[in-house]
């Protein structure tokens, strides 16, 4: 007799669910592309060598690159994602580096190239970013898309809610400015995400909790992505880590910290990620030795042992 999870419910408001009922139970997959963009945090205008937790060799000047262009990057991606998955409808994601960071009128013709091809199974745009690389004009940029009838969703990086952590991680960005950056989008039809990384081993379990409070407050916030700290080879903490071992989440200690948060969570947000993978060639810490699969099958399985709900506490924050 199989459990809930065994078919494919879960106790907390996740993006498969949220994506198979908004798009009529289609199979829609995110077509990751690299728009050889840098980062104002590694090209000296607020920084260099950027996060501490980011492998540094993995982010290679635009001219060094020989990679696939746009078309090629996203004619693959849908082959690979209709035979491996039978996908049939496509969100454009620009995730790595910081894909707003450059004139407006040259976003519009990386943004537009990409979604010209197979505009007819693309329904929707997805854009990472800093919070400081976020201004009026490019939020108006990305509602243009909406008008054209494509959800368009805005990644920002939270990852903590302390400056002294940002100050750290070498981040270049408070946590002012993502505040500034979600009251510009505060009415606006874009879809926003914020990216959470839990772990840093001065943050205590209290203090990472806390997170949820700002998340909730800002009502713009529709999507968010969970992650632990990863140590990865080429990364400022991979050095540091290797000189003076530090504490970093075992999958136990993880999945039993996301059953604490998730209830403090605003039910209506949908959490898109609840752990992030690392390439294992560059993985120094944690190795939880399993598969993504098989990592998101315990976590499920464990948080509906616990009991876990959504929200559940979430009233009780509103009203302490």
């Amino acid at each position: 007799m199989g459990t809930p999870v065994d078919f494919g419910f879960k106790t907390y408001n996740y993006y498969g669910a949220y994506l198979k009922k908004k798009y009529e139970g289609k199979r829609v997959f995110k077509i990751i592309v690299d728009g050889g963009f840098t980062c104002p945090n590694r090209d000296g205008s607020k920084g260099y060598g950027g996060c501490a937790y980011c492998n540094v060799d993995s982010f290679t000047p635009e001219l060094s690159r020989k990679g696939p262009t746009i078309r090629e990057q996203i004619e693959k991606g849908m082959e690979r994602a209709i035979k491996g998955y039978a996908a049939e409808k496509f969100i454009i994601y620009f995730q790595p580096n910081t894909n707003t960071y450059a004139p407006v009128h040259y976003l519009k013709m990386m943004y537009d190239e990409a979604l010209s091809i197979a505009p007819e199974n693309v329904v929707g745009l997805s854009v990472g970013t800093r919070p400081d690389c976020i201004d009026a004009e490019k939020v108006a940029l990305l509602e243009s898309y909406r008008e054209r009838g494509l959800d368009v969703d805005l990644e920002m990086g939270m990852e903590s809610i302390y400056n002294e952590t940002l100050s750290k991680i070498n981040r270049g960005c408070t946590h002012e400015e993502l505040e500034v950056a979600l009251n510009l989008v505060r009415t606006s039809p874009l879809d926003v995400c914020v990216h959470t990384i839990f772990g840093f081993p001065w943050e205590t379990k209290e203090m990472m909790l806390r997170y949820v409070h700002e998340i909730n407050r800002f009502p713009q916030i529709k999507f968010v992505k969970l992650h632990h700290l990863h140590i990865v080879e080429g990364s400022i903490m991979g050095v540091q880590y290797k000189r003076d071992p530090f504490h970093v989440f075992s999958l136990e200690e993880y999945t039993n910290f996301l059953a604490e948060f998730i209830p403090l969570l605003r039910p209506d947000i949908v959490i898109q990620r609840l752990f992030g993978i690392s390439d294992y060639d560059l993985l120094i810490a944690p190795n939880w030795g399993l598969k993504k699969a098989e990592i998101q099958t315990y976590i499920d399985k464990e948080l509906e042992r616990q009991g876990v709900v959504q929200g559940a506490a979430y009233q009780s924050l509103v009203h302490s």
